[in-house]
């Protein structure tokens, strides 16, 4: 009971810090909006235009946290926990829209240079980074071993470097009066966003897809089990995927020998399973002969024709 109020306790904290840390970063997104269109600044327009992403990440996990107390029902039987791989795929492709318009009007500054209020720009630049530096402190103190922690960190960090990228392109700006260096730096601010947006889209549409988890080999699993499961002879038609990144799911057949208890055998596969990939969810089939599915390969479909039977 104690360890269970402890982790509850854990949630709640992770869960507050996330909100305070979303709700930072926007009211500050909105202050580089408003202070970039004042001092003419690219930088700082980009450097918000990187923020966005930094909300919708932090706010994501903040909803992650709760959705995950919500219960499962009849048609979603999961529960609620893969909205946030919709969301995160839909933040991902709207970063792209924002990084080519920022590339796009820097281009257009670069052969059009407009002027650019440095002082103004620098001071909103270091307070940005002052900010960054508290809300770093603010998810410090969280729990790390949380992905959605981790995360949010990511994010908060690469806001450090966008407001370092502006406060260079400002002391440049003000030291040589070379205005394209704000376009530049916003370029580089760009580039930033399009590689976290990648990352985004790539890992939301591989769960999407039921792809296999990262780092998880389908055939070394196999061969484990068939050498650490006793009576395990022979697993096959393994497919692996995940609800979320932190909830990957099997499902597999087994054949064992004549001497081994089926009931024995599935529960010494599950418990391999969890100890040794972390797998918590697995469905498995036992066999003692030939498979039912013998037929059927995987990633193949099977083409079903008049009186064939299942």
């Amino acid at each position: 009971m104690a360890h269970g109020d402890e982790h509850g306790h854990g949630g709640h904290d992770n869960e507050t810090r996330l909100l305070w840390t979303a709700v930072i970063t926007g009211g500050f997104m909105l202050v580089e909006v408003v202070g970039g269109i004042f001092a003419g600044s690219l930088a700082l327009l980009a450097d918000a235009g990187h923020m966005v992403m930094d909300v919708a990440g932090l706010a994501l996990a903040w909803f992650a946290f709760r959705v995950s107390r919500w219960p499962a029902d009849r048609q979603r039987t999961y529960g609620f926990e893969r909205m946030q791989v919709l969301v995160a795929f839909a933040n991902g492709l709207a970063l792209f829209v924002v990084a080519g318009a920022i590339v796009i009007e820097a281009v257009r500054r670069f052969a059009d240079p407009a002027p650019v209020l440095a002082g103004p720009m620098l001071a909103i630049a270091v307070a940005g980074m002052a900010v960054n530096l508290v809300m770093f402190f603010v998810l410090h103190g969280a729990d790390r071993r949380n992905l959605n922690i981790r995360g949010a960190m990511v994010h908060v960090l690469g806001d450090l470097l966008g407001s370092a990228g502006v406060i260079v392109a400002a002391l440049v700006i003000l030291a040589t009066g070379w205005v394209q260096a704000d376009p530049l730096i916003s370029v580089l601010v760009a580039v930033i966003i399009l590689r976290s947006a990648w990352f985004v889209v790539r890992d939301s549409a591989s769960i999407l897809l039921e792809a296999a988890p990262r780092d998880f080999s389908v055939p070394a699993l196999a061969a484990d089990l068939e050498e650490h499961v006793a009576g395990v002879a022979d697993v096959h038609h393994v497919h692996a995927w995940s609800i979320t990144e932190e909830r990957p799911m099997v499902t597999l057949h087994a054949r064992i020998d004549d001497k081994t208890n089926a009931d024995d055998a599935v529960v010494a596969i599950k418990e391999r399973l969890r100890s040794r990939f972390g797998v918590t969810h697995a469905t498995v089939e036992v066999e003692r002969a030939g498979c039912a599915d013998a037929d059927m390969e995987p990633g193949m479909r099977r083409h079903h024709q008049p009186g064939h039977s299942h």
